[in-house]
């Protein structure tokens, strides 16, 4: 089972986003997690998990993810549902990091203020892992090209992220990414 699901996300599927994407977002989570102190063993897992965040997408129409303009309302009905489709697909195998993944997979669209998607989970109600793949997430789609945008500059992307602390994001998982940014900014 890991291995159908794993194989598209890491080699790339026509009806996802490039396999580059779940690289970058899997790096970046494991960054925030080191800048939150988190132990080795939940950064390999959270390493992994964090790579099959939207494997849900294969369960969406061909053309989706391509399609160059705004998605009708119901079309965004269709994309929001590849959270609990990710998870049905990681679900039950009774291993740590596909348990994770599985959160991961459901909930990191979910906002720290409770208006995201697909439960309204609030706050720590959010699994962590979760709470830090949606900043991962979010930074690497904003600087990043994609078929209906543009890619933004890094400070703007920096600053979006740092304005959703507290309502979109969690605030600490928000200082663990800016912490990041600014130690990798610091001149050596």
């Amino acid at each position: 089972m890991l291995t159908s699901v794993y194989d598209p996300v890491v080699r790339g599927s026509p009806r996802m986003f490039s396999p580059a994407h779940s690289r970058r977002v899997s790096r970046s989570a494991v960054r925030i997690a080191s800048r939150l102190g988190l132990d080795a063993e939940y950064i390999e897992h959270l390493r992994e998990a964090a790579a099959l965040h939207d494997v849900g997408k294969l369960a969406l129409p061909p053309g989706m993810l391509e399609k160059p303009g705004p998605l009708t309302r119901e079309e965004r009905a269709i994309m929001y549902r590849h959270t609990l489709a990710g998870a049905r697909m990681l679900a039950g195998e009774g291993e740590p990091m596909l348990s994770m993944a599985a959160d991961v997979a459901a909930a990191h669209h979910e906002h720290w203020d409770g208006c995201g998607y697909p439960a309204g989970l609030a706050g720590e109600e959010i699994p962590l892992a979760a709470r830090i793949v949606a900043v991962a997430d979010v930074f690497d789609a904003l600087t990043h090209d994609r078929p209906y945008k543009r890619a933004w500059p890094v400070e703007q992307a920096i600053a979006e992220i740092a304005a959703g602390a507290g309502s979109q994001f969690d605030p600490a998982v928000v200082a663990a990414f800016l912490s990041w940014h600014r130690a990798a900014a610091a001149p050596a």
